[in-house]
């Protein structure tokens, strides 16, 4: 049992947007249009950008705090009942959650191929999307670090103001295509996007080109993730690049949000945004290689030993 002193030690990451209950549907092939496909394997997960990366941060031994809008009440809402009994098991905190009366907790029909790759379709009714935090300021009273996905934005820009306030990095995930003068880039401490949603919000295909017309809108630390691709960042106003480890994957589900987890979780203890980033990487990379969703996320001494066996293997030990 960790003492008082220890759980003090440990940062705690409050991630701030979008939950969802997952209906997952593993497939061959995706289906063509106006035709059928067998599923494989079926299950049901808790889902969403910040439900995911607080799982992501609760495995690899962070206290993980969640925040955002459901449907409800308790007991009436059944998806929003499901979800939030499994974020309980994995000891997440989600007393921040606004349950919203006579509306229902987002739901999404995933379909895995094959080779991992998903297709997603999300119904969430736009009421819930319009919620704002009831007090930002308690939200983030004990939290080290924020992480936010851009889902809901008028709910996590006050949460994402309030912990600026209080001098606390501030990640946001950009993870939905936007513009590219959007108000969270600029309250942001880091934004880190999906390659699909920076080159919808730029117009630009090349990455590093993106990159360099965000920075014109904000100060903060900009990234962007790219699959098996490299990860590409700006450094004092230059672009840099680093690999992601190669991984045989499976379920590519909840990949960037566990990237986010582990980043967030990792500069929150101190590390630099290049061992963040790495970090991040290796934790996306593990749970690719596993089935289930948010459910494969590994655990810290899953990631610090995959990390171990990288530096052996390039230093030619194995």
């Amino acid at each position: 049992m960790c003492s008082a002193e220890t759980q003090r030690a440990t940062p705690r990451i409050l991630c701030a947007g979008i939950i969802v209950l997952d209906e997952v549907f593993r497939v061959e092939e995706f289906p063509k249009a106006d035709g059928k496909v067998q599923a494989t394997g079926f299950f049901v997960v808790n889902g969403g950008c910040a439900a995911n990366a607080a799982v992501a941060v609760a495995r690899l031994g962070g206290r993980a705090a969640l925040a955002g809008p459901m449907g409800g009440p308790a007991g009436e809402d059944g998806n929003g009942d499901r979800v939030l009994k499994a974020l309980a098991r994995e000891q997440i905190d989600c007393s921040a959650c606004q349950r919203v009366d006579g509306l229902a907790t987002a739901l999404s029909a995933i379909f895995i191929d094959a080779g991992g790759d998903r297709t997603i379709v999300t119904y969430r009714d736009e009421k819930i999307a319009a919620t704002l935090p009831r007090d930002a300021e308690a939200i983030v009273a004990a939290a080290d670090a924020v992480l936010a996905d851009n889902r809901y934005p008028d709910f996590v820009a006050p949460i994402c103001q309030a912990a600026r306030r209080r001098g606390l990095p501030v990640v946001i995930d950009a993870d939905r295509p936007t513009v590219e003068h959007d108000p969270l880039f600029r309250i942001a401490s880091h934004v880190i996007f999906s390659s699909e949603c920076l080159r919808e919000t730029t117009g630009i295909a090349d990455l590093g080109e993106g990159l360099k017309r965000i920075a014109g809108e904000t100060d903060a630390f900009l990234a962007v993730s790219n699959g098996p691709g490299d990860i590409v960042y700006l450094e004092a106003g230059a672009l840099r690049r680093l690999p992601v480890f190669k991984i045989a994957a499976v379920d590519t589900l909840g990949a960037g949000d566990a990237f986010h987890g582990g980043f967030a979780l990792a500069l929150a203890e101190g590390q630099n945004e290049v061992a963040a980033m790495r970090f991040g990487a290796a934790t996306a990379g593990i749970k690719c290689s596993r089935h289930g969703g948010s459910a494969g996320s590994p655990t810290r001494p899953e990631v610090e030993a995959f990390l171990a066996e990288q530096v052996r293997a390039a230093d030619g030990l194995i």
